[in-house]
């Protein structure tokens, strides 16, 4: 089969690879030729394991394109899919600029029965705006040409993105007609045959499945937050509690880990748009509200514990480790991070120490006017001489190092642990003055 697919960002480039690589015939088109040149020469503009091999293997085989040309692209497949971004606008709904565009593209350019798959994370009727702007384009070029529309949401998570995709869960496809029925089974065929149930929707409930899907992940972190901050009034340990309510088969253990909140390219933008959109059709969504509320809130419980240590931050070092808002993964969009070294620069510390794995040079080029914000070479370089040490992203790196060496480089042996990754009597029997989340 061949499938074209509009953007090259994280989810379109993830998933023409892996449609490629299972022996579909997949064109990718970008506008940003630099990326398609790049792209071409297996450069990868993400950071995703395993990705980079699976581009190059599929581009030498011939089953994997790389275009700047849409025309080229709608003309490549009778099957389009449009992966481009959906990001916030200032009013926190989705940004629905970019499907529009392609919708045009399209309805500009078939020739033949086409089957539009929206892979975009979208609003719901979404999929009936497509058809209209698709139809309308149509009209204008007096041409009677068939085409379905088809929600196929995605599921994919940073750092496992291949793994979920080529060993999915589930494949959810809400459709418009049986013809994008037949075409969706023929394009998964490969991935049902691992187990993975295809789901057949309304389009309608398939642009509403993954809000709500993110939503209640996004719930059970706030939900798990706000017993932690309980816990520390009473002198609970979270750690515990999330073992104990996990184990219930019901509820699950994942997302239970109590810490600084969530952040990343979905979450914060789903759970907004969500609450936008209920507000467009005169819903109040009151969980997912508090679920927004609490997440926002737990990104200051680092800077509340430092201030409770050090009351006067002014021309104190403050050391930071881990940028990104969750480990294996380059993505600091909505990370905690933002929050935490704003706040630091508001109180007027004289240098913020940060080190990150893999963030540095994305983070760097951000905030490179600011000149208290140091970018160190490694975490022991950071906490030199530093009055506290803040923890926000779990990397393993950080599980390993030696904890009496961090004690030794401290001016002041204050840590500030907001992902729980070090044990709180180790480091008091240490000398340590140790906070976590919920202990």
């Amino acid at each position: 089969m061949k499938i074209t697919i509009f953007w090259t960002g994280y989810v379109g480039l993830v998933t023409g690879t892996c449609l490629a690589e299972v022996g579909h015939e997949v064109m990718c088109i970008d506008v940003d030729e630099s990326k398609i040149q790049n792209l071409k020469n297996g450069i990868i503009p993400i950071y995703e394991p395993g990705l980079s091999e699976l581009v190059i293997r599929n581009q030498n085989v011939g089953r994997l394109i790389f275009s700047t040309d849409a025309i080229e692209g709608v003309n490549f497949a009778s099957v389009i899919m449009s992966a481009v971004g959906t990001p916030p606008d200032k009013n926190h709904r989705a940004d629905l600029q970019y499907v529009k565009m392609v919708a045009e593209t399209v309805g500009k350019n078939i020739d033949k029965y086409t089957v539009f798959i929206n892979k975009s994370t979208v609003p719901v009727w979404t999929g009936s705006l497509c058809r209209e702007i698709i139809q309308s384009e149509l009209d204008k070029r007096w041409v009677a040409i068939d085409f379905d529309i088809v929600s196929n949401p995605e599921f994919l998570k940073e750092w496992s993105a291949i793994k979920d995709f080529m060993t999915p869960d589930r494949i959810v496809c809400g459709i418009s007609g049986e013809g994008a029925r037949k075409v969706m089974e023929t394009m998964y065929k490969p991935f049902v045959r691992t187990s993975a149930p295809l789901i057949f929707t309304s389009l309608e409930s398939s642009e509403i499945i993954k809000y709500a899907a993110n939503a209640f992940l996004a719930t059970k972190i706030s939900f798990i937050n706000e017993i932690a901050n309980f816990a520390e009034l009473v002198g609970a340990n979270i750690s515990d509690i999330s073992r104990g309510i996990g184990m219930d088969e019901r509820i699950g253990s994942r997302f239970l880990h109590a810490g600084i909140g969530y952040g990343g390219s979905c979450f914060p933008k789903d759970v907004q748009a969500l609450i936008e959109t209920g507000k467009d059709f005169g819903y109040d969504f009151q969980i997912i509200q508090a679920t927004e509320s609490v997440n926002e809130w737990q990104k200051t419980r680092v800077i509340n514990k430092l201030i409770h240590h050090l009351p006067n931050l002014e021309w104190k070092k403050i050391a930071i480790w881990g940028l990104t808002f969750k480990p294996k993964t380059d993505d600091t969009r909505d990370a905690a991070s933002h929050e935490v070294i704003r706040s630091l620069l508001e109180k007027w510390v004289s240098e913020i120490r940060t080190f990150d794995p893999v963030a540095m040079q994305q983070m760097s080029r951000m905030y490179m006017s600011e000149s208290r914000l140091i970018f160190s070479e490694n975490g022991y370089h950071a906490i030199t001489w530093a009055d506290a040490l803040i923890i926000l992203t779990e990397w393993d790196e950080f599980r390993a190092v030696d904890i009496q060496k961090v004690k030794e480089l401290l001016h002041y042996p204050l840590v500030i642990d907001g992902r729980n990754i070090w044990n709180r009597s180790e480091l008091e029997s240490m000398g340590f003055t140790y906070e976590g989340i919920g202990k």
